[in-house]
């Protein structure tokens, strides 16, 4: 179904313009991005949750490349083909903004945020098809890359991660679809983890966007 004016949101009683729609084209207005995000996330996760202004850079990234500004992209270096990896230390808000992210644009379609560990503990339960599900289909964020423990089905250990992620390249390549995830763990750790043949694939399904490693955790 076409949204006739995507950049207008309502929630509740109150409407939200993002920006101006010239011709077929939505000029976004960042800040009225951030005021619309930190109303719907004071929704999705609490009246604690807020915008931070130290996140505002990280954040115009994240918004330039899901409202789809190629322009912007190209001056940013970010590649509007390829998924996002959003890395940053606990509690800096990853998780919430990949939620919330997708809101700003009705219009697209929306990733599924699947934590990478409860993609193993059904692993174990179902086995390879679990692989299939998530490797071969569907528009996935996955959430907490690097942290889920090995997988183990029927005594055959599995790295379940880094199989689907190497089966989301082969998605990438023959139909262009894109996948997003966020992890804890810096570049080595994540070579570490999965190998250097996923590390690299992983280098061309990703716009890696970082937090600084000492941005606080907003949970405390």
């Amino acid at each position: 179904m076409k949204i006739e004016s995507p950049h207008i949101i309502t929630e509740g009683s109150v409407q939200y313009q993002l920006g101006v729609l010239k011709g077929n084209t939505i000029h976004y207005d960042f800040q009225k991005i951030l005021i619309y995000l930190e109303t719907k996330g004071k929704l999705q996760f609490g009246k604690n949750f807020k915008i931070y202004p130290e996140d505002e850079v990280i954040l115009h990234k994240l918004c330039v490349y899901f409202i789809r500004d190629f322009e912007t992209c190209r001056k940013l270096k970010i590649d509007p083909n390829k998924g996002i990896l959003l890395s940053g230390p606990v509690g800096c808000g990853k998780t919430s903004l990949m939620k919330l992210l997708p809101f700003i644009v009705p219009h697209q379609s929306k990733h599924s945020v699947v934590a990478a560990r409860n993609i193993t503990f059904n692993f174990n339960k179902s086995g390879f098809k679990i692989i299939e599900d998530y490797g071969n289909n569907g528009f996935y964020c996955f959430d907490d890359l690097g942290v889920e423990i090995t997988g183990r089905h029927f005594g055959k250990d599995c790295n379940v991660m880094g199989e689907i992620l190497l089966s989301r390249y082969d998605l990438f390549l023959k139909n262009k679809v894109r996948t997003h995830a966020t992890t804890n763990l810096n570049a080595q750790e994540l070579e570490n983890r999965y190998g250097n043949r996923v590390r690299s694939r992983m280098r061309q399904l990703f716009n890696l966007i970082a937090f600084d490693k000492t941005t606080s955790d907003k949970r405390k």
